[in-house]
Order: C-alpha cells, then structure tokens, then sequence
C-alpha cells in the first residue's frame, strides 16, 4: 500500500529532525554556536482527477481535485544566525561580536575561514590564535612581557610595552561580513567556510559599513534556547510515532486483505 512508503518517509524525517535537535542540545554551551533547524517539502503528487479537468460536454469543469502525496522530504538544515547572549568572562583575550560580522582566521592550508568565536589565546610566539592554534587574521603579536592588553570596540588592539607610559598599537581586527550568511560552510571547530551560496566576504573594520562592535572580556554564547529545544523534540517524538501508527495500521489493512482472499 501507498500508506506504508509515505508514512515511511515521515519517520525518516523527523528521525533526521530529532538528529539536529540533538546537536543543537548537544552545543548549548559552545561559543558562538548557531543552531540549526530542519526544514521539509512535500513529494510530488499523483493527480487521479486534475483540477479543472472537463467534465461535461457543456464545459463544467471539477472545482477540486484528486491527488495522492507521495510523502515528506527534508529540503536542507539552515543555521539561525541570530545574535547570542554575550556572557562577561573577564580574560582579557575574550573578545564577542555585538552585531554583523565574523573573525578571520587562517587555517594552516592557507585557506580562510570565520568564526563568531572570540575566545582567543596567545602562542608560543606572542601572536594572537584560536584554541586550535589558527592565526587571527590580519596577523597580531604581542611583545614579550607586554601587559594591559586593550581590545577596543573598534577593533584597535593595543598594550602597554616595557619601558613605556602609554600603550602601542599592535594591530587592527577586521570582520567580515556575508550577503548570505547562513550559506556557509560549517567545517567544526566553530569554523565556516565561504561558498557559492553565502557570497563572497565584505571586509570592514567592527563598527563600520554596519558591522557589530567588539566587546573584551565576554564571549558571545550559543543562541539555542532549552525550553524551544525541547518542545521541538516532544513534537518531532509524536510526529515520528504516529507515522510508525500509520505504517502498523497500513500493515493490519494489508494482512485483512490477504487473509480475504485465501
């Protein structure tokens, strides 16, 4: 029976919706991470009696149709880019974007990738990197021995030398920017790639060409809300069991129908 493949194709669904409701729980307390949701379509449609078909010679015509669904298919899982709570941390690397915009690093392949996660370290060297070690781009370095680390809402980023009274410049955070954000490419590590379909980067200083401003000592945290994550579980649930309900109810039709005929 038709039943038993449709109702299939719901609990295929909704076991790849409970799937991205697990990685959206799973990554409650990452930095900077966007959750995704999973979005659906429905299959093509076998018409029995199309809409509009003549059904007279005298030109009356059906109001409706008759089509048969062939079931439910999952269209893709977006990113929601939309702004996490900025957590104070009061380490003076932690940098969170208040705004547009994402951190250019440079992956040792020489490839860039961006990032919303600003929890930033210093290497062996004095230059400013990511918790894997990939350099913040532009390159910044910070002097040996050099104390009260400003990172300002611009993007300045300056400390105090040895020697010295008042603080040096050492570098300038650019963000970038894309016309379709949620057309990146999550690669893990809090990393995206550009792509086709996210656009190529805009490149700004924070606080200009409507990029966000940056705030040291916080962190921005992930934007996935418990309460919304679990209610979307409970429905996925129900939803996946009464299609498993259509497939057992589709089943006990087909077995009345054999046993009719022996």
């Amino acid at each position: 029976m038709r039943a038993l493949y449709t109702a299939a194709t719901g609990m295929v669904a909704q076991e790849l919706n409970v799937q991205v409701i697990s990685n959206n729980i799973a990554n409650m307390q990452t930095t900077g991470y966007k959750k995704q949701r999973a979005e659906f379509s429905d299959l093509m449609y076998e018409s029995l009696r199309r809409v509009g078909a003549n059904t007279s010679n005298q030109g009356t015509r059906l109001p409706v149709g008759l089509d048969i669904g062939a079931g439910v298919k999952t269209t893709g899982t977006p990113r929601v880019m939309t702004q996490g709570n900025l957590t104070p941390t009061g380490k003076e690397l932690d940098v969170a974007i208040r705004g547009e915009g994402f951190f250019r690093v440079l992956l040792p392949d020489s490839r860039t990738a961006y990032t919303r996660a600003g929890s930033f370290e210093m290497d062996e060297q004095g230059r400013l990197v990511t918790p894997e070690g990939y350099l913040i781009d532009p390159a910044i370095t910070f002097p040996q021995n050099a104390t009260n680390i400003s990172i300002s809402q611009t993007g300045e980023v300056s400390a105090l030398l040895p020697g010295q009274s008042q603080s040096t410049v050492l570098g300038q955070i650019q963000l970038a920017r894309f016309m379709n954000k949620t057309g990146l490419q999550a690669i893990g590590d809090n990393l995206y790639l550009e792509t086709d379909a996210s656009g190529t980067p805009q490149l700004s200083n924070p606080g200009t060409d409507g990029m966000g401003n940056l705030l040291q000592n916080q962190l921005e945290a992930s934007n996935v809300s418990a309460v919304t994550e679990i209610s979307d579980l409970i429905t996925a649930q129900r939803a996946y069991s009464m299609n498993a309900k259509v497939v057992s109810a589709a089943d006990d039709m087909l077995q009345t129908t054999v046993q009719m005929l022996r």
